[in-house]
């Protein structure tokens, strides 16, 4: 049987398997994961192990655990969604006491009947074999004893521990399996991944940009008081001239040269791999977004005055939840007036709304893709005419982004686009004297990358065909602002995601209306929430 003819029959069957059982069946397919997987060995360097592990199951309270989210690099190269997993990929072909090769190594949660009775089924060795196309598989409880050698290598590379994971009855959780890589590695008490990245920077500084690096470093050693004590660090920011800094780059080479562990590698290769989409990636990008649109629509058109944050909040989770999106991609922001002002404002326990703004910035995450949608309306579907003013600038700062977002532009282009926009609409109200004034108002960026992530990783250098972005210009106004107290309280952000494509930026999220008169238009609209009554508690 042909590899063609076998990769097809397994697709049909987990097909098969997933419909007899009304599960999805448009999850990314096994190749996606698989082709993944051979994209970080082509940007490794030579003879290098990437070493990675599955997400932390955490505590909410008591007995109680949050909802599980896998580690959103594991799922971009696995599809595994289960905890107390590690995989390993290795640069080259490895070859075993049997002569067999092979070229990643994936340990998993073990079957067992009793815990699958309380918490679902697992996938266990034969499960990951089966549905997610992987040839080498271990239960975890192997990685101990597995003869691999991490002191072979140039290069061990890995994402550095949050350490909030929990030591949980039985073996072979994730707190076993660091440990167990923390003993192969070498790995020392002391490491720290942000030493290690800036130690990487000056390595590999030249004398055209060492001056910049040397700012770099400055800026953490202010960031992190646990550095500020590094002699090596405080020395290059110091020097003088390049001979010393020449020097010192030495010394950094030499301490790289006595360990082969590194926190920089992977989370270099992952930026530049998922910032650029693949067509299998927009299809549920794409569907998380209309999704969260939708949403956004169907609040316009049920909003009233008397409505609660929470029950703003509902309606929205609740378009997700029909049209099978599993999580919010965030915590759901919905604030009313002066809430509107808290840049991630997630109480959202006003009971009620009365003639606000009302500031919405929620995404549906469908199979793992996020949304991250924003827009602003009046709650009695009308805009008064300070908060048409201030929307309109916000309107105009927002379109001015998205023609920016074109291939080749800066990473910076848009939000430079947007903050003229704004900083010329606030002068021309009298809100502000000066253009740097408009910080005060508009004190966060227009654009961040989105996909597995609501903030995805990626280089944030020019702009390339395939990648998504959002633009979100945005005028806070709090209380007690020095200008006219009319503008106090009007909070408006207006968010989109962004294709980039070599015809120009694609707006996927553009069905819900961002123009104040086609909102008020949609809030004239019946809602299917209209007749939906529920009885009254004491």
């Amino acid at each position: 049987m042909s590899k063609i003819t076998l990769s097809l029959l397994v697709v049909l069957m987990i097909a098969f398997q997933a419909t007899s059982q009304d599960l999805p069946t448009d999850y990314l397919p096994t190749d996606f994961h698989k082709d993944r997987r051979d994209a970080v060995r082509e940007k490794l360097p030579p003879n290098t192990a990437v070493v990675l592990f599955a997400n932390a199951e955490r505590n909410r309270a008591n007995d109680v655990d949050y909802v599980y989210h896998q580690d959103p690099n594991f799922y971009y190269l696995t599809g595994y969604k289960e905890p107390n997993a590690v995989l390993v990929i290795f640069s080259e072909e490895q070859t075993d006491a049997s002569g067999n090769t092979f070229d990643e190594i994936f340990y998993v949660q073990e079957r067992n009947a009793r815990a699958e009775q309380w918490t679902g089924k697992r996938l266990g060795v034969e499960g990951v074999k089966g549905q997610l196309g992987f040839e080498m598989v271990f239960n975890g409880s192997e990685f101990e004893n597995f003869p691999l050698d991490f002191t072979s290598f140039d290069n061990v590379s890995f994402v550095d521990f949050h350490n909030d994971y929990r030591d949980k009855s039985g073996s072979a959780d994730l707190f076993d399996l660091i440990r167990t890589f923390k003993v192969k590695a070498n790995y020392p008490s002391d490491y720290n991944p942000v030493r290690n990245n800036l130690y990487r920077s000056i390595s590999t500084a030249t004398a055209e940009n060492s001056e910049e690096v040397a700012q770099t470093i400055e800026r953490y050693l202010n960031r992190f008081p646990e550095l500020q004590d590094d002699e090596i660090l405080n020395d290059f920011v110091n020097a003088t001239n390049e001979e010393i800094r020449d020097e010192i780059k030495n010394k950094v080479l030499v301490i790289q040269r006595s360990s082969n562990l590194d926190s920089s590698i992977l989370p270099k290769v992952m930026a530049e791999l998922r910032q650029d989409k693949t067509p299998e990636e927009m299809e549920l990008l794409k569907k998380a977004v209309e999704i969260s649109a939708v949403g956004q629509i169907e609040v316009m058109k049920a909003m009233h005055p008397n409505m609660s944050e929470t029950e703003i909040q509902g309606v929205h989770e609740y378009v997700y939840k029909r049209y099978g999106a599993e999580y919010e991609g965030y915590p759901s922001i919905v604030g009313g007036g002066h809430n509107g002002c808290i840049l991630h404002y997630i109480e959202n326990n006003k009971t009620k709304v009365g003639d606000d703004l009302v500031l919405m910035d929620l995404g549906a995450e469908y199979h793992g893709y996020t949304a991250d949608v924003t827009r602003t309306i009046p709650a009695n579907g009308k805009f008064s005419p300070e908060q048409k003013a201030i929307y309109d600038i916000v309107y105009n700062a927002q379109e001015a982004g998205i023609a920016a977002s074109v291939v080749g532009a800066s990473f910076r282009d848009p939000h430079k686009a947007s903050y003229d926009v704004v900083a010329k609409g606030l002068m021309d109200l009298g809100i502000i004297k000066e253009e740097k004034e408009a910080r005060k108002y508009f004190p966060h960026g227009t654009s961040h990358y989105l996909g597995l992530d609501v903030h995805d990783p990626g280089t944030y250098q020019a702009f390339k065909p395939n990648q998504v972005i959002t633009v979100e210009p945005g005028i806070y106004i709090p209380a007690d602002s020095d200008c006219d107290e009319k503008w106090w309280g009007i909070a408006v952000r207006i968010e989109d995601d962004i294709l980039i494509t070599e015809n120009g930026p694609v707006n996927l999220s553009g069905m819900a209306p961002r123009k104040a008169e086609e909102i008020e238009e949609v809030m004239k609209q019946p809602s299917p929430l209209d007749s939906f009554q529920l009885p009254k508690l004491d």
